[in-house]
């Protein structure tokens, strides 16, 4: 009997990447001012204090720092609605707000598997790594997940 991988495809496109093994979010940063989005800002810089054009044109592609500090953190114990898609049946998950290193903005997302809220605290560093959110019969589908720093 031989069995197949599954291809892996990201849950949504263009929000992350592991392109040379390493997982970073996709965001954008404003040329002129510095100021660091995500999701990625397509529009124009919101920052008032920006001097630089507003058509979008001071925007470019930027990977977002890959470690940060818990902010905050929850347990996740109910099944979100639609659109998002969770296992079924419904396994229980923990998620995190991180504040990155670099941008010193907070970004959301699930914790690793095998990590609940009596592994974290606030003001621990952690890191980001790619997770299965859900699968079908043909692929798995990833987002990006925090872990403790080891």
């Amino acid at each position: 009997m031989t069995t197949t991988a599954k291809k892996r495809l990201p849950a949504v496109e263009g929000w992350f990447t592991t392109a040379g093994g390493e997982v970073r979010l996709l965001g954008t940063r404003c040329s002129s001012c510095g100021t660091p989005y995500f999701p990625r800002n397509e529009l124009a810089c919101r920052n008032p204090r920006c001097t630089g054009p507003k058509d979008g044109s001071e925007l470019t592609e930027h990977a977002l720092s890959a470690r940060g500090r818990v902010w905050s953190y929850a347990d996740s114990r109910y099944k979100p609605p639609a659109p998002y898609v969770s296992p079924d049946p419904f396994v229980p998950y923990t998620v995190a707000a991180v504040e990155l290193d670099a941008e010193k903005m907070v970004v959301l997302g699930q914790v690793a598997p095998g990590h609940t809220v009596d592994d974290l605290e606030v003001g621990m560093e952690v890191e980001l790594t790619e997770g299965v959110l859900y699968e079908d019969d043909e692929a798995e589908y990833t987002v990006w997940m925090w872990r403790p720093v080891q």
